[in-house]
């Protein structure tokens, strides 16, 4: 475009008045020259060069053919940096200025008075669809990195598991009525269900193989209790009802197992070093609480260990308690792991190295899981350190074990002296045969003395 009136770009404040319509806005600029993109990907290529302040091919081209018959003109940019690169490239004088800014604007709201032969319908979705792909290209969009499936796949399954604890509960009910032994016979779940469902009746056990469900001791065990159970008889129309809700247990549970590798996977493509660090289930449960990975990335690790416990933070600082030492990292395995005393420091520690893993594997461009493995290593040998409590020497080898001084009671302590108990004559312990038979006789004769006298 070719301004037309120079005076009127002066009055910058004023200068949106001179394009209020389309015929205000010929008098001020004229079409100069104007040139179509093939399609939308060198749209996309054109529009990036120019965010990055590059020149490209085509832009390049035009300036030569158009401007350079013009060289005593000034070029107005909207883009310093680009004017820079104009200049230096094709060695044309560019003006950058407010009143450049003002002038652009202008023109962006009656550019289709401007340049003619481009219906607004087109206009629109052309801005759109560029739009669209410029958004995915700054971002550098890969259909890999999308957290968004995790947390629809964790929550997902959280609201299975929900479902099948009270479609299993509701069957062990419901068919204990009639087999009320089979319950405490078979503790799992699935089991459970898929005896029912190939059995049905309690009477047809007998006759039924259950060898591919159950073991020969329990099957012999079901078979026994079967025959002498204190349960109801019941229609088949209430079979048939029980039988087509183990179908259902059954199929939730498959497609539960299902998802949860589907999440695994997604988690070792998105965040490897979070999934090594804390495990998948936690790692996506992190990133559902905060929203995306990105979010998660800019927490602190403090904060990395409270997620999940804000209820019991807030509560704890409203009543002036001591607060929460985890919220969701408890799960982890490494804080299972170690006792009681030590979860706090454990948790502690794992929060800070798990705000490391995240922001490397939200941020970083390498996809490698080494970092989390080290990182790992590192907690495990606290771990290891706080359970010996200190008897492992941190300086030197580390592999001695320090040499513990044997105890040793330097208190004096006062023994009780049982000879004041007793008025008889202390006698030695150790005495000689000879002074014992003296003693016996004396003994003797004293008594036969005493018995004399008293005759």
């Amino acid at each position: 475009l070719q301004v037309l009136n120079e005076k009127k770009l002066q009055e910058v404040d004023s200068l949106w008045k001179e394009f209020e319509t389309p015929e205000k806005a010929n008098k001020i600029v004229k079409l100069k020259h104007f040139e179509k993109f093939q399609d939308t990907t060198e749209a996309l290529a054109a529009s990036t060069a120019l965010v990055e302040g590059k020149l490209s091919k085509n832009l390049k081209k035009i300036l030569k053919k158009i401007v350079a018959k013009d060289a005593h003109e000034q070029l107005a940019v909207a883009d310093a940096k680009l004017g820079g690169v104009i200049k230096e490239k094709l060695n044309l004088s560019c003006i950058h200025s407010p009143m450049v800014t003002e002038l652009m604007r202008g023109i962006r709201s009656q550019i289709e008075g401007l340049i003619t032969g481009l219906p607004s319908r087109e206009m629109a979705a052309m801005c759109l669809g560029l739009a669209h792909s410029l958004s995915r290209y700054k971002l550098k969009f890969s259909p890999d990195k999308v957290d968004t499936m995790i947390i629809q796949a964790i929550s997902l399954l959280d609201d299975l598991d929900k479902e099948l604890n009270n479609y299993i509960m509701r069957c062990r009910e419901w068919y204990g009525w009639h087999f009320p032994e089979l319950g405490k016979i078979i503790t799992d779940n699935l089991t459970y269900c898929k005896c029912v469902r190939k059995v049905g009746d309690r009477s047809n056990f007998a006759s039924s193989d259950v060898s591919d469900i159950l073991s020969e001791e329990i099957e012999e065990e079901v078979k026994a209790a079967a025959e002498i159970s204190m349960g109801t008889e019941v229609s088949e129309e209430d079979i048939n009802n029980i039988i087509h809700l183990c179908d259902q247990v059954i199929e939730i549970s498959e497609y539960r197992s299902q998802l949860y590798d589907y999440l695994k996977n997604r988690m070792m493509a998105i965040a490897p070093n979070l999934t090594i660090m804390v495990g998948e289930l936690v790692g996506a449960r992190l990133i559902a609480h905060a929203g995306s990975l990105l979010n998660l990335a800019k927490h602190p690790a403090s904060t990395v260990q409270l997620l999940g416990a804000e209820k019991a933070l807030f509560r704890a600082l409203k009543t002036k308690r001591d607060t929460p030492k985890f919220g969701l990292i408890y799960h982890a395995s490494l804080v299972g792991q170690t006792n009681t005393k030590n979860k706090g420091k454990i948790s502690r520690m794992l929060a800070a190295k798990t705000a490391l893993t995240i922001r490397y594997d939200a941020l970083g461009e390498d996809t490698s899981a080494e970092m989390g493995a080290e990182n790992r290593l590192k907690v495990e040998t606290r771990m290891r350190h706080l359970e010996e409590r200190g008897l492992r020497r941190i300086s030197g080898t580390g592999k001695a074990l320090a040499r513990a001084d044997k105890y040793q009671n330097k208190s004096e302590v006062k023994v009780f002296d049982p000879s004041g108990d007793s008025t008889l004559p202390a006698v030695s312990k150790k005495r000689k045969i000879q002074e014992v038979e003296d003693e016996e006789t004396e003994v003797s004769v004293k008594a036969k003395k005493f018995k004399a006298e008293t005759k």
